[in-house]
């Protein structure tokens, strides 16, 4: 299920595919199962309204979820751009070898972290991962050993700024794992398939265009759900602005 929700478009294919299939049995049901007995209408026109607002609520709060998220990782890539910046500059509170030793190493993280923004491919982004891990060690053993030699309040200013980089990849990457939950889409379908049911059921006969207009709306808002959701697949991407900016201006 994962790795459907990873491709917008094909949520959105299949998603609209199903509801279209849902509202022609629901209209063939009643045609040739169980139709509406006269008087029971009225009763029956109640219940689609009713559907519809849960699936709209259901809908709204999904994309209420998934846009937070997204917010959530552009905060974060912000905070971590903000927390390189602030260490490279503390870097000067370090002795001159290890001042140095610092910064080329926040610019070759600058890098990686870019890419990792970046990244689409599976091997890639492991290959990021594998890079970033061994900056991070070379940065925080750098920082220890200046401390260790020198443990004044000016170098220990500078290991704590080093804890802030540190953490600031780890919310990043917290942010990119939480997705909305495999549950919710599940109820989603369930509640989209049996309201297009419900709409094809109120219908007087099987293939007309207005019914079908339900379905692809209800797609469409599942692939912006989706799009907004998948962190490397999509089209609404976070892009490290703020990284590239400084990236460029340690040049």
């Amino acid at each position: 299920m994962n790795n459907l929700l990873d491709f917008p478009l094909l949520v959105s294919a299949s998603s609209l595919a199903a509801m279209w299939l849902a509202t022609e049995l629901g209209a063939l049901f009643r045609n040739r199962v169980l139709p509406l007995a006269e008087g029971e209408q009225q009763d029956f026109d109640i219940v689609i309204p009713a559907t519809l607002t849960l699936l709209g609520l259901i809908i709204g709060f999904s994309f209420s979820v998934v846009t937070g998220r997204y917010d959530q990782r552009k905060n974060y890539e912000e905070a971590e751009a903000n927390a390189i910046g602030t260490e490279y500059l503390r870097a000067d509170l370090l002795p001159a070898p290890d001042a140095a030793k610092v910064r080329d190493l926040l610019k070759r993280y600058i890098d990686q972290r870019v890419l990792f923004y970046k990244s689409r491919d599976a091997q890639t982004l492991a290959k990021v991962d594998r890079d970033t891990a061994e900056i991070q060690n070379e940065l925080w053993s750098t920082v220890r050993t200046a401390s260790a030699v020198q443990p004044t309040p000016v170098v220990a200013l500078a290991v704590s700024g080093m804890n802030d980089v540190l953490n600031s990849q780890g919310y990043t990457q917290a942010a990119w794992w939480y997705r909305l939950p495999t549950e919710a889409w599940g109820l989603m379908f369930a509640i989209a398939l049996f309201s297009t049911w419900v709409v094809g059921y109120g219908s007087h006969r099987r293939g007309m265009a207005v019914f079908q207009v339900l379905p692809l709306v209800v797609s469409v808002s599942f692939l912006l759900i989706a799009d907004i959701d998948s962190p490397r697949r999509g089209f609404i991407l976070v892009v490290p602005q703020n990284l590239l900016s400084l990236s460029h201006s340690l040049e």
